[in-house]
C-alpha cells in the first residue's frame, strides 16, 4: 500500500473569496471542483491540491496547522497578501536563515510567509 499527500483542506464561510486569495497568492489555477467547493490544482499535480470547503461557522482560535509560503521579498509578499484581502498579525521573526512573518488570509487563517537568505 502506498500513501501520499493529496491535499490540504481549508474550511471557509466564503469559499470563493478565500480560494481567490490563495489562487493569486500562490499562482495556482482552479481545477475541477465539486459544487460549492473550490479546488486549486489537480489531483495528479506534483504539488498537493488546496481544497476550500464550505462551512457555516467562522474560524475560532488559532489554527494548529498552517501553510508556509516562501517569497523572494518579504515586504512585497506582505503587500501582495494585504492587497488581496489578507492581513499581518504583527508577528515577525528574524533568524539566521531568513525572516518569517505571520499573515492571515481573508477569513483569518494564519500562515507563515518567509524570505530565506
Amino acid at each position: 500500500m502506498t500513501n501520499r499527500w493529496a491535499g490540504v483542506t481549508v474550511d471557509c464561510v466564503d469559499v470563493e473569496r478565500v480560494a481567490a486569495f490563495w489562487s493569486v497568492l500562490l499562482d495556482r489555477p482552479q481545477g475541477p471542483s465539486e459544487p460549492g467547493w473550490i479546488y486549486l490544482g489537480h489531483r495528479d499535480d506534483p504539488l498537493p491540491r488546496l481544497v476550500f470547503q464550505p462551512v457555516a461557522e467562522p474560524k475560532q482560535g488559532k489554527v494548529r496547522l498552517h501553510l508556509d509560503v516562501a517569497v523572494d521579498d518579504i515586504e512585497q509578499g506582505m503587500a501582495q497578501a494585504i492587497a488581496l484581502g489578507g492581513g499581518f498579525t504583527g508577528e515577525r521573526h528574524a533568524y539566521d536563515e531568513g525572516v518569517v512573518v505571520v499573515m492571515t488570509d481573508p477569513e483569518g487563517h494564519e500562515f507563515c510567509m518567509a524570505q530565506y537568505y
